[in-house]
Parts: structure tokens; C-alpha cells; sequence
């Protein structure tokens, strides 16, 4: 629906296509994503120069969505402490261990514009088959005795769409180093050990992402690489490959 409609509609006006379910879903590499009812689903469209900070840096938008995410429920006033994190490239998680939303990210290049669509999905309220964020909520109130209310997927996806906004205008500012604090803050992976290569490959440690969102590893004796993933839809950091 919004790829027929997205170069119909004039650049500055927004458009969002938000699902209650969905069964034909798309995840990476192909894969099915099914999501019920209770999860938050939406397709969002943007236009990005390419003669801008993003535009030169198109990869790092997965990296924005995922935060916006986060952020949509930890900048509320007493949810700061929900232990919702961002995974590289595109995964939100409760802490680092259990993934409950993603993010997938298409870019159509027309003249000298970038047109993104976003497509972005998180558990809200189902406690089946994994977590969710109301879960996640619960959890904290017991544990800190707190009162914190469950939240809702209008909210969310509001919240989620406005946080993206301000930290696109922060990234066209100031780049990359204007949003990596708040990234690095919230991500899963600091110190964490990858293999590089293969199952049995040299042990790196993860440091950060460098200017075009890749992975960047330091392998002893070898300093500082960037790395892409081997191409496995299964888990993007099993087996790391250091470009030639």
C-alpha cells in the first residue's frame, strides 16, 4: 500500500500504515513474520537527501529505529529502568536475552532522495511466545515496588515515530556522534565476544559501530575492524566476516 503511495504524496507529508495483526509480514532473509494481536506493527515512510549527513551514512536508520524504540518507553518519566536494550543491527530486546521486535529497513533511491521504508514491530502485550514490554513492566513493579502503568501500542507507535524524528534531526546535525552515546547506552554488546569467520575463527571483542553502522571488533595483535555479518538469518553476530 504505501509503496504505491509514497511518490504520489508531496515529501513533506508523512505516512504511516499501522497493523492490529499481520500474517504475511516480511523479516530478513525472506522469513514469514507473523505477529498477533498486542503487538505493535507499522510501515513508515521518510524521505532522506542524499547529499545529507544520513544519506551519505542510509545503513545507520536501522540503528535509529531501534533506539526510537527504546526510547519511546524508557524517556517516560518513571519507566526510565524498564530493561528494554537494542541488539546490532536491528533487534530489540529485554536485556540480552530475549529478542522482542525488529526492524527491516528497504530504501528506493529516486533522483537525489532517498525513500525509506521502515518497518517496525514489537510485543507490547503478549507474554506468549517470549516477552513483552507490559511484562517487562509487571516485572519491575514487583521487584521495585513501583506502580507504573502498562502501556499501549497507539502510545508506542506515536511515541516511537516522534523519538525517530528528533534523532533524525540530531544525525543531519551533528552525525553520527550526535546519537552513538545514546545508542552505546542502551545497546546489548559492550565487550562481548564474537568469532570472526567460522565457529572455530580467531575470538574478537566488540567495541562499537563505526560511521556507516557497521560492527567494529578489536582482534588482539590486529587493532580495530570493521566486520559485516556472514549472511546467517538466524543470528547476525554467529560468524562475523572482515572485508578484503
Amino acid at each position: 500500500l504505501i509503496g504505491r503511495l509514497m511518490f504520489e504524496l508531496p515529501e513533506e507529508m508523512g505516512l504511516i500504515a499501522i497493523a492490529v495483526r499481520q500474517t504475511q509480514g516480511k523479516g530478513r532473509g525472506g522469513n514469514v513474520w507473523l505477529s498477533p494481536v498486542g503487538c505493535a506493527l507499522s510501515t513508515l515512510h521518510i524521505a532522506i537527501p542524499l547529499h545529507s549527513n544520513l544519506g551519505q551514512r542510509i545503513p545507520f536508520i536501522q540503528h535509529l529505529v531501534s533506539l526510537a524504540v527504546v526510547e519511546s518507553v524508557r524517556s517516560i518519566p518513571g519507566y526510565e529502568d524498564i530493561d528494554l536494550r537494542v541488539k546490532w543491527p536491528n533487534d530489540i530486546y529485554y536485556s540480552d536475552l530475549m529478542k522482542l521486535g525488529g526492524v527491516l529497513v528497504n530504501s528506493t533511491l529516486v533522483e537525489s532522495t532517498f525513500h525509506i521504508l521502515i518497518g517496525f514491530g514489537f510485543n507490547v502485550n503478549n507474554s506468549n511466545p517470549t516477552i513483552c514490554i507490559n511484562d517487562l513492566i509487571t516485572k519491575f513493579n514487583k521487584e521495585e515496588g513501583t506502580n507504573l502503568k502498562p502501556l499501549t501500542v497507539d502510545c508506542l507507535i506515536a511515541r516511537t515515530v516522534t523519538v525517530l524524528e528528533r534523532l533524525i534531526d540530531i544525525f543531519q546535525e551533528k552525525g553520527p556522534n550526535g546519537v552513538l552515546p545514546s545508542y552505546y547506552k542502551y545497546w546489548v554488546h559492550s565487550g562481548k565476544q564474537v568469532r570472526l569467520c567460522s565457529e572455530e575463527g580467531p575470538i574478537a571483542w566488540i567495541v562499537g559501530i563505526d560511521d556507516y553502522g557497521y560492527l567494529q571488533v578489536h582482534e588482539e595483535g590486529k587493532g580495530v575492524e570493521s566486520v559485516h555479518p556472514d549472511g546467517n538469518s538466524f543470528d547476525m553476530l554467529r560468524n562475523l566476516i572482515v572485508p578484503k
